[in-house]
């Protein structure tokens, strides 16, 4: 055979990656991955996924090399930038991994069309889900199918359906070379890295890459996985996989992790099976994400339920949108959670729905402008999980909680974040404020204020910003 483009995008890994697979039995093989933010539109990559993106290239690049290959960078226009390496490398054939967001699905499609025209070979794969988004649909009617807007229902006929095998796609030993003088940019060329150098943090609690996420997956199923119904609900302890971002720029898949989870509570004769299935579970929900948007394209920006779409939210915030994004609203385990976001670029679920829920039911500021936030400074910025989880919190979404439920940041603080470990940790103002009064420190009697340093008070009454939302649930 003669030379084949693999064409990389959101699935940097070389295990369990069908399109290599399938493109790797050639005589010439070009690895390639093409800068081009504009594709994305409106949602371009923001700072932190930049960040995370130019290290994962970095580290692929390292693993293609021992295999006796390398990876090229270009940037440009995806379709222009593709055309011309097919012609200045002779090929004939372009493999790739399908994308599933609504503007990439469309691309992709007259793409595939135009190279096909021109007599190039062109093969699709599935790397990033465990069922295509079309593939799991309800039956309202004997002769038409519908996609699920209820998780437990889509998850049901998932497993139903049977959750995939991890399929034969092993990491190679080695790769065709590539052709002769294909020149690539460097990572550094494609301006991913922030100038003003805020990503100190991230650093510290990250590493990207294929070998990052398997090491993140084998010690999550070793130390972790047995408490994760309950450990993943405590915002102080590791008690999540830490996986999402790894899965976002598909450096481990889920075919993957599902395998590692059930290998995991086999060989645990059954004392585990219950909390690997609650971690299976979560690999579920971003199975859902992405089939909402998939056939909901409009989610990312408009409310899945249509009676939203006239809410009465405030229509002047500014100030009160930049002390949430600050960590400044004087409600601690809210602070804690904007801040651990802003220092590692990842904030517990668990967190993230309680802040969420202040936004846009305490405050009355839209979904869309946290979600806008949550992009930009997410390492595991997923449109499909980022639409998904602020549509559900803000009552307007799939399967949504229900406007009426607000979660109360004291409550919930003394619930899962009791002797205050998280709030302390990131809300260091706060360390000396005994744990009676860590989550509301405002009720500290007199003789104990001065020990809340600089922490500002609380910048709205949590009760009366309850009512006022749920009088807004009643008039929109």
């Amino acid at each position: 055979m003669s030379t084949t483009i693999l064409w990389l995008r959101r699935d940097l890994r070389l295990t369990d990656n069908p399109a290599l697979e399938a493109a790797r039995h050639c005589r010439r093989l070009v690895p390639v991955y093409i800068h081009d933010p504009a594709l994305s539109g409106r949602w371009a990559p923001g700072a932190a996924s930049n960040w995370w993106l130019h290290r994962s290239l970095t580290a692929l690049d390292r693993d293609l090399r021992q295999l006796g290959s390398r990876l090229v960078l270009r940037a440009g226009s995806t379709g222009e930038v593709l055309r011309e390496l097919i012609r200045e490398c002779n090929a004939t054939r372009i493999c790739w991994n399908r994308r599933y967001e609504p503007g990439l699905v469309l691309a992709d499609r007259e793409l595939k069309l135009g190279l096909q025209a021109t007599g190039v070979e062109v093969q699709c794969s599935n790397a990033s889900l465990l069922f295509e988004p079309w593939e799991i649909a309800r039956k309202p009617r004997a002769d038409a199918t519908a996609p699920y807007k209820v998780f437990t229902a889509y998850w049901r006929a998932c497993l139903e359906r049977g959750l995939p095998g991890m399929e034969a796609h092993p990491r190679p030993a080695k790769l065709p070379a590539l052709p002769g003088g294909v020149a690539s940019l460097r990572p550094t060329d494609l301006g991913l890295l922030p100038r003003v150098r805020w990503d100190a943090g991230l650093q510290q609690h990250w590493q990207p890459g294929e070998t990052g996420a398997l090491a993140r997956l084998n010690a999550f199923l070793e130390n972790n996985a047995l408490d994760y119904a309950g450990a993943r609900e405590r915002p102080a302890i590791a008690g999540t996989s830490g996986l999402s971002p790894h899965l976002h720029f598909g450096e481990i898949g889920p075919r993957q992790v599902v395998h590692a989870a059930q290998w995991r509570a086999h060989n645990l004769a059954g004392n585990g099976g219950p909390q690997i299935e609650a971690f299976i579970r979560e690999i579920g929900w971003r199975e859902f994400a992405h089939h909402l948007l998939f056939h909901f394209p409009d989610s990312d920006r408009e409310p899945l339920n249509h009676r939203f779409r006239g809410f009465p939210w405030r229509k002047k915030y500014a100030d009160d949108l930049n002390a949430w994004q600050r960590g400044r609203t004087g409600i601690p385990l809210v602070d804690a959670g904007m801040r651990q976001l802003w220092h590692s670029g990842w904030m517990h679920n668990r967190v993230r729905m309680i802040a969420a829920s202040f936004l846009t039911k305490n405050l009355l500021i839209p979904w869309q402008e946290g979600a806008a936030w949550f992009w930009d400074t997410l390492v595991d910025a997923d449109l499909a999980n980022n639409s998904l989880g602020w549509q559900w919190v803000a009552g307007c979404g799939a399967d949504a909680a229900p406007y009426f439920r607000i979660f109360n940041p004291v409550l919930q603080g003394e619930k899962f974040d009791p002797e205050g470990r998280y709030v302390r940790r990131w809300v260091p103002e706060l360390s000396a404020v005994p744990a009676r009064y860590i989550h509301k420190p405002w009720s500290a009697p007199p003789s104990m204020q001065g020990i809340r340093a600089d922490y500002p008070p609380p910048m709205i009454d949590l009760g009366r910003s309850r009512e006022r939302a749920l009088a807004a649930y009643r008039q929109g």
